[in-house]
């Protein structure tokens, strides 16, 4: 009777205190970390309560605990003190509590109130790393993921810059959280892990976690049939930059949601960086609960596009330099020319062509090449001419052929030639010098010359830019 009489004095005192800090704290913060607390005893002046773990005992101390200290003296007086009992997760897999009376335990002092801890086993964590300590997380991260190596275009510009700011300045920017989409084999991950390693190299003290949204699911499925969910969301609550790989895999998973909204909300409030990515921009995803969806929207949504002909020839180069491989520039550009689905088809290209040189002990030269490529290209390529793309850009531009020869100043005119000089460059085989033969005799000078005003208006002028990359695509479909 006694012990019934306690227990309910013990509840009665709890529910008071948890009307004052219901009406404080915002209601999912309330939610996460007080409404799984489980009031035990009551002695005198002394409530113990019992937390879910040693994490969850931390977070009390270091955020509420003036909060704890004024409602509990509210309730029981100037002398109220606090103890805790740390539920047990031990490896063997079973459950219990342990706690030490107020007299043996380590004492804390804050703001002239006791809070006796009461030790016990941590948490476990999910990538079965012992402790809770923010240097005992493996960030999970791929080392060979970096900026440095992540070829830069007009196809995944945005979505670089980007990633590089939030780097910079993690939880500190406007891109939080940050979305990066696109198909497959375009860089995604890459990107995300490249700014996981940039933030561990600019701000080492920082707890960064990279994971797969499967993984995530099933590391929440197991914590569920073990009765540790309040563990799973945590533990994720103690990373300062959390990157989610392939989010719209969260469609089949609703309660997988549920833990994750938790988690979302609390890191984002408090200042840690989401980067995700997903297949598609969040306002096509499916299957995703719309308050996830909302958010996903407040920050900034990135794509990566397939990269141009220009960056896949210098994704080539750059994976060729990081192998230590030599090849020609013809055979470069032949394979750029023909590959043009994705990077990992180009880094697949690239490993065929060496390992038939290997095999084979024969020079990777344009007959491997075309040899490797079969098994990549579905349909043969057009030779495209520099006749072929000057009539594209003359009727883009609706001037004559005979005008794109001759020596006017004319804006229109110039830039239709200039235009059509870089595209020649880039889609023909053919040498500076032979391109400016096409135009009147002019020397190689004046087709390099051309080529960098087109880049630089590309980069200053966003309509000119746009013009460019449809003649582009009405090239490319005519060379298919």
């Amino acid at each position: 009777m006694a012990n019934t009489t306690v227990l309910k004095d013990a509840n009665n005192v709890w529910s008071s205190c948890l009307k004052i800090i219901k009406d404080i704290v915002e209601w999912q913060h309330f939610k996460t970390w007080f409404e799984p607390i489980v009031p035990v005893e009551l002695q005198g002046n002394v409530l113990m309560i019992q937390v879910p773990s040693q994490f969850f005992y931390e977070y009390l101390e270091e955020h509420y605990v003036n909060l704890l200290a004024k409602t509990l003296k509210r309730e029981l007086g100037k002398d109220a003190r606090l103890e805790y009992r740390i539920m047990v997760d031990s490896s063997n897999g079973r459950s219990g509590s342990m706690d030490v009376p107020a007299s043996g335990s380590k004492t804390f002092n804050h703001n002239e109130m006791n809070f006796p801890l009461v030790i016990d086993n941590p948490v476990k964590n999910p990538f079965v790393i012992p402790g809770l300590k923010k240097v005992q997380i493996d960030p999970q991260l791929n080392h060979n993921y970096t900026f440095d190596n992540y070829v830069e275009g007009d196809s995944n510009r945005v979505a670089r810059r980007a990633g590089k700011t939030v780097a910079d300045k993690p939880g500190g920017n406007s891109f939080n959280p940050l979305v990066i989409y696109g198909g497959v084999g375009l860089g995604k991950t890459h990107l995300a892990q490249a700014i996981g390693n940039d933030v561990k190299r600019l701000h080492p003290n920082k707890v960064v976690l990279y994971v797969s949204s499967e993984k995530f699911i099933n590391q929440f499925q197991d914590h569920s049939r073990n009765n540790a969910i309040n563990d799973f969301i945590h533990f994720y609550q103690l990373i300062d930059v959390l990157i989610i790989d392939d989010v719209q895999f969260f469609a089949r998973a609703e309660k997988s949601q549920d833990a994750f909204f938790a988690i979302f909300n609390h890191l984002h409030q408090t200042g840690k960086q989401l980067v995700l990515t997903s297949d598609k921009s969040p306002k096509d995803l499916e299957g995703l609960q719309e308050r996830l969806l909302s958010r996903f929207r407040w920050g900034l949504s990135a794509d990566i596009q397939l990269p141009d002909y220009e960056t896949r020839i210098q994704i080539l180069e750059r994976k060729m330099k990081n192998d230590g491989l030599d090849m020609s520039k013809e055979v470069v550009k032949y394979v750029a020319y023909n590959i043009t689905t994705n990077v990992r088809e180009l880094e697949g290209a690239l490993i065929s062509l060496l390992a038939q040189s290997s095999l084979n002990r024969k020079e990777i030269d344009l007959d491997l090449a075309k040899k490797v490529l079969r098994n990549f290209v579905k349909t043969s390529s057009k030779e495209i001419t520099i006749d072929a793309i000057q009539k594209m850009v003359c009727e883009y531009y609706g001037v004559s052929y005979d005008k794109l020869l001759h020596k006017t100043r004319k804006r229109e005119i110039v830039q239709a030639r200039q235009i059509t000089m870089f595209l020649a460059k880039s889609f023909t085989k053919n040498s500076l010098k032979t391109i400016g033969e096409h135009f009147g005799g002019r020397d190689h000078t004046t087709v390099i010359h051309s080529c960098q005003t087109v880049k630089d208006l590309m980069d200053t002028d966003s309509v000119f830019r746009e013009n460019v990359m449809e003649i582009t695509q009405k090239v490319q479909l005519a060379s298919m």
